[in-house]
C-alpha cells in the first residue's frame, strides 16, 4: 500500500488558507504550551467556557484552562461525566446551551474527541458563538466539519453547525489516549473507501456530481493515511499524526461541500442504525468508528459480490416492472425499521429518493450501456473486504458482525433498514434499481458470517 505523502502540518495548513470559517490550526508534540495566548489572538473574548468529560479533562482539559489563566482569560469549567460517556444526543447538549446562556461572553472551548466536539459544537452554534477545538483522540472525522451528527427525537440526524474557529491537537495526547479510541478513528477513516464509491455510482448516473476539490482532500492521500494500521495499534505518534491528518481532512472536506457526502455512504447508513437502536454488545453502547468498520466490511462485500455481475446484459424492462411503487417501499420499510420515531423520519428520507418510473427506465439503461466503463471505475478506486479487515484488525478495530452482537438476522434487517435512513444514493440504492438488492444480502450475508467461522478454523 502506498505510504503518506502529505506533512501533517503542511497539508492542513493549506487547507486551512482554503477554509471559509477555520482560522487557524495547530498540530503536533507539545503545542498544548501556550495555547491560551493562541487562543487569545484569535478572539476578543475575555472569558472562556472549558468544556470535557472527566477523562478528557484529566488529558488536556487542566492544561487549556491553567494556560488560559496564565494569558489572562477568566476560565469557567464544564466538566461532564465519563462513566457512562456523554451521550451524542440534542439533549445532551442543552446543558452546555444553559451554561453558556449564564455566561454571555464565554468562549467555548471543547476538550475532548468526538463526542464532546459534537456537543460544544452544537451548543455554540445556538448560541451564535465561535468555538475553539482541543482534540484528545484520533476516533473521528468530524471536528472541523460543519455539522454535530447528534440523536433528536430518537433519530440520528447530521444537524448544520459551524466549525471551530481553530483547532489544536497535541499528537503526545493524541497517542496516548485508550488504544480503541484510535482504532475507532482508524475504522471512521476506512469507510471513505465504500464511501467514495458510493459518490463514484452517484456521479455516473447523474445524480450527484462529484465536487472535484472535496474528493482530491480525502481521496488523494487516502490509502496513504490508512497505511501503518500496526503503528496505529500501537500508539506510535507518527502513524497517530498521520491517521489524525486523514480525519482533519475529511472535516475540510465536509466544510468545503457543506454536507457529509465525502465521508459518508452505506458504510454509516449501516452504522447509523445500530446507534439509533442503541446497541450496546457488553452493555457498552457501540462506538461509531466501531461501528463504521463493521459496515465498512459490509458494504465492501455488497461491492466485491456487485463486481461480479454481468448488468451489460440487465433486463431493464423486467425489472421496471418489477420495481414496486413508493407506498409498496413505505410498507417494506415499517417491517424493517421497527422503532417509530426511526421509521417516521425514514419515510420522509424514502419519499425525498424514491424514483418515478421514468427516471428509474432512464437510469437502468444508463447503467446497462455503461456497466464495463462503471465496473472498472469502482475496481480501481476499492478495496477488497479482505484487505480491509487485514487492515482494520491490525489497527484493533472490529470487523465481523458478530464482534458487535450482530447475528445474521440482525445484519439482513439492517441491510434492508438502511437502505431507507438517507436520501443519499449508495449502493444500496443501486443493487435496489436494479432489483439484485434481495440477492446481494442473501448471498453477502451468510458469506460473512462463514468467514468469521473460517477464520476461527485457520
Amino acid at each position: 500500500m502506498a505510504s503518506c505523502v502529505a506533512d501533517p502540518a503542511t497539508f492542513l495548513h493549506h487547507c486551512t488558507e482554503r477554509s471559509v470559517l477555520i482560522r487557524a490550526i495547530r498540530i503536533g508534540e507539545g503545542v498544548l504550551a501556550g495555547v491560551g495566548d493562541f487562543i487569545r489572538s484569535l478572539t476578543p473574548a475575555s472569558c472562556s467556557l472549558v468544556v470535557g468529560d472527566a477523562n478528557s479533562y484529566a488529558a488536556a482539559g487542566q492544561q487549556v484552562a491553567a494556560s488560559l489563566t496564565q494569558a489572562g482569560l477568566r476560565v469557567e469549567t464544564l466538566v461532564l461525566p465519563s462513566d457512562p460517556p456523554p451521550r451524542a444526543s440534542v439533549s445532551q447538549a442543552d446543558r452546555i446551551c444553559q451554561a453558556l446562556q449564564a455566561s454571555p461572553d464565554a468562549l467555548p472551548i471543547a476538550v475532548g474527541s468526538g463526542v464532546v466536539n459534537d456537543l460544544v459544537k452544537y451548543a455554540a452554534f445556538r448560541a451564535d458563538r465561535h468555538y475553539v477545538s482541543v482534540a484528545t483522540a484520533a476516533s473521528m472525522d468530524g471536528y472541523v466539519s460543519t455539522g454535530a451528527p447528534l440523536e433528536q427525537g430518537g433519530f440520528k440526524i447530521t444537524i448544520p453547525t459551524r466549525p471551530p474557529i481553530a483547532m489544536i491537537a497535541d499528537i503526545a495526547i493524541l497517542a496516548s489516549a485508550p488504544l480503541t479510541m484510535n482504532a475507532w478513528g482508524y475504522g471512521d477513516l476506512a469507510g471513505k473507501i465504500p464511501a467514495g464509491a458510493d459518490w463514484i455510482l452517484a456521479d455516473a448516473l447523474g445524480i450527484e456530481p462529484i465536487d472535484a476539490y472535496a474528493w482530491s482532500l480525502v481521496q488523494n492521500n487516502l490509502k496513504g493515511w490508512l497505511s501503518d494500521p500496526v503503528g496505529v495499534a500501537a500508539g506510535k505518534t507518527a502513524a497517530i499524526a498521520q491517521l489524525f491528518t486523514g480525519l482533519m481532512a475529511v472535516g475540510f472536506a465536509m466544510e468545503s461541500h457543506v454536507t457529509s457526502r465525502p465521508a459518508s455512504g452505506a458504510d454509516h447508513q449501516i452504522a447509523h442504525i445500530w446507534e439509533m437502536e442503541g446497541l450496546a454488545p457488553q452493555g457498552i453502547k457501540i462506538a461509531h468508528g466501531a461501528a463504521v468498520a463493521v459496515g465498512t466490511v459490509i458494504t465492501l462485500s455488497l461491492y466485491d459480490w456487485l463486481l461480479k455481475q454481468d448488468l451489460t446484459e440487465l433486463d431493464c424492462e423486467s425489472v421496471l416492472a418489477a420495481s414496486p411503487d413508493l407506498a409498496t417501499r413505505q410498507q417494506h420499510l415499517a417491517s424493517v425499521i421497527r422503532i417509530p420515531a426511526i421509521a417516521e423520519r425514514a419515510r420522509a428520507e424514502l419519499a425525498a429518493k424514491h424514483s418515478d418510473r421514468k427516471t428509474l427506465a432512464r437510469r437502468l439503461d444508463l447503467i446497462r450501456d455503461t456497466w464495463s466503463t462503471l465496473r472498472d471505475r469502482l475496481a480501481r478506486h476499492l478495496l477488497s473486504p479482505t484487505q480491509m479487515t487485514t487492515m482494520l484488525q491490525s489497527a484493533g478495530a472490529p470487523t465481523h458482525p458478530e464482534a458487535i452482537a450482530v447475528t445474521a438476522t440482525h445484519l439482513t434487517r439492517t441491510l434492508h433498514a438502511a437502505l431507507y435512513i438517507r436520501r443519499r444514493y449508495t449502493i444500496l440504492d443501486f443493487l435496489h434499481e436494479t432489483g439484485l438488492l434481495p440477492s446481494a444480502i442473501r448471498d453477502v450475508v451468510p458469506r460473512i458470517v462463514r468467514s468469521k467461522t473460517e477464520m476461527s478454523l485457520s
